[in-house]
């Protein structure tokens, strides 16, 4: 396989039945893994399906031809139409999607042992997903020229949903890939988004990983406590962190990619397509080993750092990788064959040379032959260069070289002064260079490219055995790929973002199955970068307040705040520390947003229809252990319908016991909490002066009334001071009569209030972790409080 730097490398099936049952498999060429998913879609508009692509990114996309979607539904066909027109769509015959073949495939090509997959299980229950393998991997043989070796892939069932999942639209209202408006041309705002906040990994291997740990967070308590403790142990002991930092630079960036030609075994070369246009895949093959040996070099030297951690995962990796003999045994097998001395390059020609002189000399006569060619040429090259410097007064030439233009001349353009002898053709402007060649040197390039993909055939007949033998432990090198990219992901993006804020503003949450979200003094791990006195705010929900009715003014800090309270829920399951002072999290299974309110265009959907769909999603599909934000429901119609939505939504979401935010200016809902115990009131706090908002950002409990902010507001944007005056009197009379009734209520329920705050301690201190005393006195404290009427 060819090096694709960042792009995406996952090819993906997708069918579907009339039952609304979707399979998909994604097959990731970069890793040699395959994905299988089967699952019931709940919305016409396929939104888990539109997560999982959200989360894959595939540059390739298979679907049957004919539609069997179920009544109202489009079909898969017409989602990788609509939702993914910028990607490759290839429609394959339904023949290709047959499950018993897929099956077949899967215990054949799996790595583990199939009884380890329970596949007589799954061939029954998950047939959908099988027949797109079968369909996936008859494509890659097929467009590819690549056949998959047996006992060679990373097969995993259902894989996706062992994490929290984040629909696709709640990856955009959260800016976790990509910040708001990016797509603008000319924006000059610093914001960005979570993934590029925290993207200071070194590897590509380390990137997709902390991608897809960002759109698909852990729910595994036991794995997020061991990255944490890793991160622990960071944080206290300087000489790992910068130990590890300094070991992870020696490790190519490409590590990742060093399996591809030993779980996929290419065409055969034979001396028919042995023509210098067909030395390509012989120099990826010459440059991946090349990558491999350098990893394992540099092992060494990480178990030096890595011998005396004490956290499980960094001993795990020394245990398992570092003292790994095979790892030893591969590198012996290279070194038979090739120099010592190779290493990985980055310059261009350097990395040319390398591979042209990679195996030792002696092994292969036709390649030492193809090798003093190349040597001839490349000095022949440089000569002329020299020649070209005295007899045209030009000290200055630079001979340069890239793999698509071979090599040319940049010659500074005061050197040239605006004119050039005709010996030199093709130039071409280059900041203050210009670039250019020669007949003479196009000859000798055509000539050292010839004699280039001659080393790279013959070298490659020359390491036949020497894969062969490789492929063997191609499970052991999967382990290696899977640990750098953990390690990169700890070290160069948590723990560098960790040490880079000033001390103590991140801490380790910690988590609980069935106790409260509490975060003191959290803050919004993105925003606070930008604004340096960002005011931060906590959050306290549980099973006896289990819903926050938030209000305030426009401006005040209410989507911010609904943002800063998933975004730091995301980072707390991926196993990083948060932006806070104290954190415990119940283990979250979904999150759920309803933010923004945009007309749809593409859909012809209005922004009171986007809405609803968005919110018929999130009642189709939540759980009593998700996250809920809301911001803003109801808005987009007339007002009586729009209360009579969200509070027919806020009784639904009770009933569930999920957790709630809930973001609104209709005052109307803090009703609720008179009828509700469960549901709280909280409010950005606003001062009123000279009649101007002074926004204070903070968040405080209980109702407040701010009587006409959004006149006041209005008045700010330059609205006529006519029109405001009217609209006042007017907003008086219709709000006077509303706010008497809810006094009356508040008081009616006082007791009621009482004795829900009181459980809602009780529950917290059944959680707690504090010392029996501490306890004692909390509950005479308790006890006290609810006595004076004050709890």
């Amino acid at each position: 396989m060819e090096d694709d730097g960042e792009r995406s490398s996952i090819v993906i099936s997708l069918i579907e039945n009339r039952a609304k049952e979707v399979g998909m498999a994604a097959f990731n060429l970069r890793s040699a893994s395959l994905d299988l998913s089967q699952y019931i879609e709940t919305s016409g508009s396929y939104q888990n399906t539109q997560t999982l692509l959200q989360f894959y990114d595939p540059m390739v996309i298979i679907v049957p031809p004919n539609k069997l979607a179920a009544d109202g539904m489009g079909g898969v066909s017409e989602l990788a139409d609509k939702f993914c027109g910028h990607i490759r769509k290839v429609v394959m015959a339904r023949g290709c999607f047959d499950d018993t073949k897929g099956a077949v495939l899967v215990k054949s090509l799996a790595a583990k042992e199939p009884s380890a997959l329970s596949l007589e299980t799954y061939y029954k229950q998950y047939y959908l997903c099988l027949a797109a393998a079968a369909a996936t991997i008859k494509w890659i043989e097929a467009e590819k020229g690549l056949i998959v070796t047996n006992h060679s892939l990373s097969v995993t069932f259902n894989g996706s949903f062992d994490h929290m999942s984040i629909d696709a639209t709640s990856v955009h209202n959260l800016e976790i890939i990509e910040p708001f408006h990016s797509s603008l041309l000319g924006t000059t705002s610093k914001k960005r988004s979570l993934f590029q906040m925290l993207k200071t990994t070194k590897t590509i291997g380390g990137t997709r990983l902390l991608r897809a740990n960002l759109l698909q967070p852990l729910k595994d308590t036991e794995t997020i406590n061991t990255r944490l403790d890793c991160l622990d142990e960071l944080m206290k002991n300087e000489q790992l962190f910068f130990g590890l930092t300094q070991v992870l630079r020696k490790f190519p960036k490409e590590t990742d990619r060093v399996l591809c030609n030993f779980c996929f075994k290419p065409k055969k070369v034979t001396n028919e397509v042995m023509g210098v246009d067909n030395f390509k895949k012989s120099q990826v093959l010459i440059s991946n080993i090349i990558v491999l040996k350098t990893t394992l070099d540099a092992l060494p030297l990480l178990g030096k750092v890595l011998k005396d951690a004490s956290c499980f995962l960094l001993s795990n990796v020394f245990r398992t990788v570092c003292e790994n003999e095979d790892y030893s045994t591969i590198r012996n097998r290279i070194c038979e064959v090739f120099d010592e001395d190779v290493l990985h390059a980055r310059v261009p020609f350097v990395a040319r040379t390398q591979q042209c002189f990679a195996v030792k000399a002696g092994i292969d006569g036709l390649l030492d032959i193809a090798r003093r060619t190349f040597c001839d040429t490349s000095e022949a090259i440089h000569n002329l260069a020299n020649k070209y410097r005295g007899e045209f007064g030009l000290p200055n030439l630079k001979l340069s070289f890239n793999n698509k233009q071979g090599f040319y001349f940049s010659i500074p353009q005061k050197d040239a002064q605006g004119k050039l002898t005709s010996k030199f053709i093709q130039v071409v402007k280059h900041g203050n260079h210009l670039h250019c060649t020669s007949l003479e040197l196009a000859s000798l390039n055509v000539r050292n490219k010839s004699a280039a993909g001659e080393c790279y055939i013959r070298t490659e007949l020359c390491l036949e055995a020497l894969v062969d033998a490789i492929r063997e432990d191609v499970t052991t090198l999967t382990l290696l790929a899977e640990a750098l990219c953990l390690l990169d992901m700890m070290v160069n993006s948590f723990a560098q973002t960790i040490s880079s804020k000033p001390l103590d503003r991140y801490t380790r949450p910690q988590f609980t199955d069935d106790g409260p979200l509490a975060i003191d003094s959290g803050r919004h791990p993105i925003l606070e970068t930008i604004h340096h006195e960002f005011v931060s705010n906590g959050i306290f929900i549980s099973e006896a307040s289990n819903m926050l009715i938030v209000m305030g003014p426009n401006m005040s800090g209410k989507s911010t705040y609904l943002q800063q309270v998933c975004l730091t829920v995301i980072l707390a399951q991926i196993g990083c520390y948060v932006p806070a002072c104290f954190a415990t999290i119940r283990i979250v299974d979904r999150i759920f947003t309803r933010m923004g309110s945009t007309d749809s265009l593409e859909s012809n959907s209005s922004t009171f229809m986007t809405e609803m769909k968005e919110t018929a999603f999130i009642m189709q599909n939540v759980t009593p252990r998700s996250l809920i934000v809301m911001d803003e429901l109801g808005r987009a119609t007339s007002s009586a319908d729009g209360f009579s939505i969200a509070w027919s939504c806020c009784e639904k979401l009770l009933s569930i016991k999920a957790y709630t935010i809930f973001a609104t200016h209709m005052e109307n809902l803090s009703e609720l909490a008179t009828l509700y115990p469960n549901v709280r009131i909280l409010h950005f706090d606003v001062d009123v002066l000279n009649n101007r908002l002074d926004f204070k950002f903070k968040l405080k409990d209980g109702p407040r009334h701010i009587p006409h902010y959004g006149l006041l507001l209005a008045e700010v944007a330059g609205l006529p001071r006519s029109v405001i005056d009217t609209a006042q009197c007017i907003t008086s009379k219709i709000t006077q009569t509303e706010r008497k009734r809810m006094e009356v209520n508040c008081e009616k329920h006082h007791q009621l209030q009482m004795i829900c705050r009181a459980a809602q301690r009780l529950l917290c201190l059944k959680y707690s972790s504090q010392p029996e005393d501490a306890i004692r006195q909390a509950l005479h404290n308790l006890k006290e409080s609810y006595l004076d009427g004050t709890v």
